[in-house]
Formats: structure tokens, sequence, C-alpha cells
């Protein structure tokens, strides 16, 4: 049975991200219209004393938690205290708060990288602490299991309707394009774009260098995909309908996957670069595999759109104009 939230109070916490702002437009594209955001410099979510004042005063009657603080390899491995110290206060402060105030839902965001590196493939919702961690993100996974748990036992003690999803890897506009800090995918595109650029300026080739193997399998799923299926799960699916299955959350995604060295080529033909791609086998590859096992939700009745080689067109469209604005300097 279809429930109705239209006229519901809804909180986005992460509004101004990729994933908080895709939300937000599939929200209004539904017709909701009782939305409320606040950034950081409105309201810091690390600060209990600010999230459970905000949630007095507002009173939401469904909270979407697409906060968090994220990355790629890099900077996972290398801010561990910051990765696993400000998810956990996000998302206690921001759990606790709907509690504390009778929220209706919660819908708590996390990640794929929650389960063990060598599970098995696909990723099943059972596999959950089944076994040890990947450990370049061990920080930001446990971090993402206590925000999990949390909502399950909230559930189990106090019968609040919060519920979690674990999407794939996500992309799409608004995506992080810092080399440093981004995941793989905006990280390809960005590099491609300014090969390319520098080839035409300087007019000789420019290799492009990508980190590890290129033989690691990942599945990438387009973020308004994503958004569209957290409406669904909103409208469609509660807490009893997961807990009382024996599984923690549920997985999102498009339940295919492709390698690395596939996905550069794929990157690259989208892009226009059609020169030398090396691959630096001296930097680690990360987890071998991770596709998700996305059956659950497909028989709740929610399937992804988007294909991957549109979903890059579209980004790639986004991150040019933005290019040219002077956003990536």
């Amino acid at each position: 049975m279809k429930s109705n939230y239209k006229e519901k109070k809804i909180f986005i916490a992460g509004h101004k991200g990729m994933v908080g702002s895709a939300i937000v437009r599939s929200l209004v594209k539904n017709n909701y219209a009782n939305i409320i955001t606040r950034d950081k410099l409105e309201l810091n979510m690390i600060r209990q004393t600010e999230v459970e004042s905000f949630f007095e005063q507002e009173k939401p009657d469904v909270v979407i938690i697409a906060a968090a603080k994220v990355g790629g390899i890099v900077a996972n491995n290398t801010y561990r205290a910051d990765f696993i110290y400000e998810n956990l206060m996000i998302e206690s402060n921001l759990i606790n708060a709907a509690f504390k105030n009778n929220s209706e839902k919660l819908i708590f965001l996390g990640s794929s990288c929650i389960y063990p590196k060598l599970a098995p493939q696909p990723l099943k919702e059972e596999y959950l602490l089944s076994d040890y961690l990947e450990y370049t993100n061990e920080p930001y996974a446990i971090a993402k299991i206590a925000g999990i748990k949390l909502c399950e036992n909230y559930f189990k003690q106090y019968g609040c309707n919060f519920i979690s999803a674990m999407p794939t890897n996500l992309f799409g506009i608004y995506d992080n394009f810092n080399l440093e800090t981004s995941h793989v995918l905006p990280a390809l595109i960005r590099k491609f774009h300014e090969a390319k650029k520098k080839e035409i300026e300087l007019g000789e080739k420019q290799p492009v260098t990508i980190w590890g193997s290129g033989t690691p399998k990942r599945e990438f799923l387009f973020v308004d995909d994503l958004a569209e299926a957290i409406v669904f799960l909103l409208e469609n699916v509660d807490a009893k309908d997961l807990y009382s299955n024996g599984i923690s959350q549920l997985n999102i995604g498009t339940g295919e996957d492709l390698t690395i060295s596939e996905l550069a080529a794929l990157i690259a033909d989208v892009v226009g670069y059609k020169n030398e791609i090396q691959y630096d086998k001296t930097k680690p590859d990360g987890t071998p595999r991770k596709l998700m096992d996305v059956s659950r939700i497909n028989n709740h009745g929610w399937k992804y759109k988007t294909s991957l080689r549109e979903g890059i067109e579209k980004t790639y469209k986004w991150f040019v104009q933005e290019d040219e604005a002077g956003k990536f300097k």
C-alpha cells in the first residue's frame, strides 16, 4: 500500500551535495512541496545541541539523511579519524533527534563499502558484518554500519519507521571532481577532459595515468535514479518490510558492473579523448569487485532507468558547462 507523504514536512539533510540535491529535484518532480533544507552555516549537524534545537523548532515529519563526509580511496585512507568521527556524529544526532521529535519516517543513506572486502558477489543484504572490511575505507564503513544499526534498533526498541538504503557507487551532476578527494568516475572525466584540452592547446599527445591495474570491477548508478529510488522507498517500503525479513538495509543499484579499464575506455569515448591510457600498478586497487544484489528492491517494484553511457554523457555535459564557467580551476 502506497503511503502519502505529499503534504508532510520533509527535511533533506545534505541538500547541497550531489545526492541531496538530486533527492530534492526528485521530490519536487513528484509534487512534494513542503521540503526543509539547511546548509552547513545554518546547521552544523556534528553539534548535537544545534541538531536538537532545529528538530524541536521544525518538527519534520520525514527525515532523509544524505549528509555525510565522503571521498575516494585517498581521502578515506588519509583522513581516517575525520571520516569515522564526523559521520558517526551526523547520523547519531539526526537519528536520535528524529526519534525524540516523533518523525514519522527516516531514510538513512549508506554505501556499498559496508560489505566485507571479500564477500561473495553479488553483494546480498545479509552479508553485512560477515567478514573483514576493506582497510582503506574501514572508518567510513564502520560509521555507516553504525547508522544502519541505529535505524534498525530504534525500530526494534521503539517501533520507529527508520530504514537504511545502501546505494552502489554514484555519479552525476554536482559530483566532486577534485582529483585528490573524488571517486573514480568523476576523476576520470576530469583527467580525460583536461588531457584533451592540453592536446588542443599544445598540439601534442597527453597520456592519462589511472591508479591501479584497471582490473577491479565496479557498479555505477546515476544519482537521479537513486533519487527516484528514495522517493519510491518513502512511498512503498517501511521498517517492518526490512527487519521482519531479517535484513538491516536495502541495496540500491543496477546489478551490472564493469572493469575500471572498461569504464576508462567508455569515459574516454564520451569525452573524445583518443590517446594512450596508462595504469600505475604501484597504486592500490581497493576491493577487487563490488556488485550489488538488487533483487530485493526490484521485487518491491523499483528498477534503474539510466544507462551508464547516458548518465556519463549527462554528467560530462554539466561538467563542461561548469568548467567553462571557471568552476574547476
